[in-house]
């Protein structure tokens, strides 16, 4: 099975940024843990802060990928380009969030994604990106 994990902005300061919300461990070494959870899954992993960049690698991994664990960060509730991505490409999606966006400011509330996702996890923590996975091998 082969799932991509894709990271919006400013999740590369995950360990870093607002630790009260984000947590101190960093997406890099909790990807290492998932990787070695389970061996068996071909895991990949893309972070960027452009939206190009992340409309690019969902149209790369789309029709190929098993699944895509995706947090657009940010862009969740900004883009609609990469709503429209996401409705474009086969690979089923899980929309994950680290924190509770509802209960953040009222901006946060709206997804461009969650409608055209499979799922969404919010407010697990990172232990979102595992249940998304879960679900995967699952389904």
């Amino acid at each position: 099975m082969k799932i991509a994990i894709i990271n919006g902005p400013n999740l590369n300061l995950l360990g870093k940024r607002e630790p009260d919300i984000y947590g101190t461990v960093s997406f890099e070494e909790y990807f290492d843990s998932l990787k070695r959870k389970y061996p068996a899954v071909d895991l990949h992993y893309f972070q960027s802060n452009v939206e190009g960049e992340l409309i690019n690698e969902l149209q790369r991994v789309g029709f190929d990928y098993d699944g895509i664990i995706f947090n657009p960060g940010g862009y969740t509730h900004t883009s609609v380009a990469i709503g429209d991505a996401v409705a474009a490409i086969k690979t089923p999606v899980i929309e994950v969030h680290i924190s509770n966006v509802h209960a953040r400011e009222d901006f946060r509330k709206h997804s461009f994604v969650t409608d055209k996702a499979a799922g969404s996890i919010i407010g697990l923590g990172l232990d979102g990106y595992e249940f998304a996975l879960e679900w995967f091998l699952d389904k």
